[in-house]
């Protein structure tokens, strides 16, 4: 959780160097040896920021460095708030048959403090109503539409398995957060 994201101030290359060619790929290759030996054939790593794998790009140094086994839990929630484009990682993963497994799983900017602040925020999801972003129902940060979209991608980019909804929304109870969900999920993947 204490991984390297930014390239500032100059010192952060050299830890990054260590974390990734010291630490990360040779406990990662013995990871993968591991479990090959199991008979396990894929290891999805969801994309959250702070930790090894929270794009495709650092997924695909991992992948160069130990193999195809590693591949990414497509976590779209994760990609908005750092600023990124899950429909375009889904094109990206699936070009390179990275995509190993999906979430529905959604976030929203919360503009009153994402304005002034941006939305690097360190405060916990119970406090959601300071935070610059916040977890939410599906739906509730991307509509219906976008979600259509996104499983179309996904579906064009080779990936035809599970959905796992996880439902972190605090802003609602989570019957009415789960249901929610289910029902643009629903609507989002029917064929």
């Amino acid at each position: 959780p204490v991984w390297i994201t930014t390239s500032w101030p100059p010192e952060t290359q050299d830890i990054l160097d260590y974390q990734w060619n010291e630490v990360a790929i040779p406990k990662w290759k013995e990871l993968v040896r591991m479990a090959e030996d199991c008979g396990i054939r894929q290891i999805a790593l969801e994309n959250h920021g702070m930790q090894l794998v929270y794009n495709p790009e650092t997924l695909f140094r991992l992948r160069e460095a130990v193999g195809p086994m590693v591949g990414m839990n497509l976590d779209p929630s994760h990609l908005f708030w750092m600023g990124g484009d899950p429909i375009e990682a889904a094109r990206v993963l699936g070009e390179q048959g990275a995509l190993y497994h999906v979430h529905g799983k959604d976030s929203r900017p919360e503009r009153r403090m994402a304005g002034p602040n941006g939305l690097l925020d360190t405060k916990p999801i119970d406090q959601f109503r300071t935070r610059s972003w916040n977890y939410v129902a599906v739906g509730c940060g991307h509509g219906a539409q976008w979600w259509k979209e996104f499983f179309s991608t996904v579906r064009m980019a080779g990936y035809d398995g599970d959905v796992s909804l996880e439902m972190e929304d605090l802003t609602m109870p989570m019957l009415e957060g789960h249901l929610t969900s289910l029902r643009v999920l629903k609507e989002a993947l029917v064929l």
